[in-house]
C-alpha cells in the first residue's frame, strides 16, 4: 500500500523527471542581421519550455561551410536557398525550412554627424565618393549585403573609387566601425544598423538599387532534439516573431514558405 506522503513523492519524482527529459540544449546558427530577432525571443522560448539555447552568429557563407564541415547544431537561420542546399546534402531536414522575415540595406553614420543625401542613386553614388571611407561586410566573408554591394558599385561605375577607400569587416556589425571613427559611411541590413548604440539610420537604399536578403530556419538533420528545435523554429514564425521583426527594422518574408 503507497502512503499519501510516498505517492506525492512518487508524481513528483515523475513530473521532475518528465520536465528534465521535455527540456533541452539547443544550438542555433544564424546569420547576420537575424541574430537579434533569434535572441529577442530566446528567453520567452527557455522561460516557458524550461530549454537552455545557446546563439552563435556568423555570415551566411561562414554558416555553410561549418555545417558541411559537419558541426554539430539543431536550429539554422540562413537564406532559403542556402538551407536547400543544405537539405540536398543532408545537412538540414527535408520540408522543416520556414521563411522567417526580410530586411534591406540602409546607410549609417556616426550620431550627431551631417546627414548626406541618399534618396536618390545619384545622391547615393555621389555620397560614397565623397566619403573618405566606406564600411561594409568583406564580399570574401560570405556576408549577402557585402557580396550585393560589391556587384552594385560594379555597376554603378564607382568600384574602383570605393575599392581605395574600402573598410571591409569580415562580420558582425558594420555601424560599429563608424561609431568608433574607421568610417564616415556605413551600409550593411537596416536591422543591424539599429542595433548599434551611437550610430544613426539615414535611411534605405533607394528603392531602384535596394536588395532584400530573406531569411528562413531549418532544423539540423543530426538535432539532439527535433520536437524543441521546431518549436523554436515555429515560435521565430508565428506572431511574436512578427512583432519582434516589425520593432528590428525587418519585414514579414514575401511569398510562399521554402522546402
Amino acid at each position: 500500500m503507497i502512503t499519501g506522503a510516498l505517492a506525492i513523492g512518487v508524481l513528483t519524482g515523475c513530473v521532475l523527471g518528465a520536465t528534465a527529459v521535455a527540456a533541452a540544449e539547443l544550438k542555433v546558427l544564424t546569420a547576420g542581421a537575424f541574430k537579434p530577432v533569434v535572441t529577442a525571443l530566446v528567453a520567452d522560448f527557455e522561460t516557458s519550455g524550461g530549454h537552455t539555447v545557446t546563439v552563435d552568429n556568423d555570415t551566411a557563407g561562414a554558416l555553410t561551410r561549418r555545417i558541411d564541415g559537419g558541426e554539430a547544431f539543431d536550429l539554422a537561420v540562413l537564406t532559403p536557398q542556402a538551407l536547400q542546399d543544405l537539405a540536398e546534402r543532408g545537412k538540414i531536414v527535408a520540408g522543416s525550412v520556414k521563411r522567417l522575415g526580410r530586411v534591406g540595406i540602409g546607410v549609417a553614420i556616426r550620431e550627431g554627424a551631417p546627414r548626406p543625401s541618399i534618396g536618390t542613386v545619384d545622391e547615393f553614388k555621389q555620397t560614397l565618393l565623397d566619403a573618405r571611407s566606406v564600411a561594409y561586410i568583406d564580399p570574401a566573408a560570405g556576408g549577402s549585403s557585402g557580396i550585393y554591394l560589391a556587384q552594385l558599385f560594379e555597376r554603378l561605375g564607382i568600384a574602383e573609387a570605393i575599392r581605395a577607400k574600402a573598410v571591409l569587416v569580415p562580420g558582425g556589425l558594420v555601424a560599429q566601425r563608424v561609431v568608433n571613427g574607421e568610417a564616415d559611411i556605413g551600409i550593411h541590413q537596416i536591422s543591424e544598423i539599429r542595433a548599434v548604440r551611437g550610430a544613426t539610420l539615414v535611411g534605405p537604399l533607394p528603392a531602384e538599387i535596394q536588395n532584400y536578403t530573406v531569411y528562413a530556419g531549418g532544423v539540423g538533420a543530426h538535432a539532439r532534439d527535433p520536437a524543441a528545435a521546431r518549436a523554436l523554429l515555429d515560435l521565430l514564425a508565428g506572431d511574436k516573431g512578427a512583432a519582434v521583426l516589425k520593432r528590428l527594422g525587418m519585414e514579414p518574408p514575401q511569398g510562399e514558405p521554402a522546402g
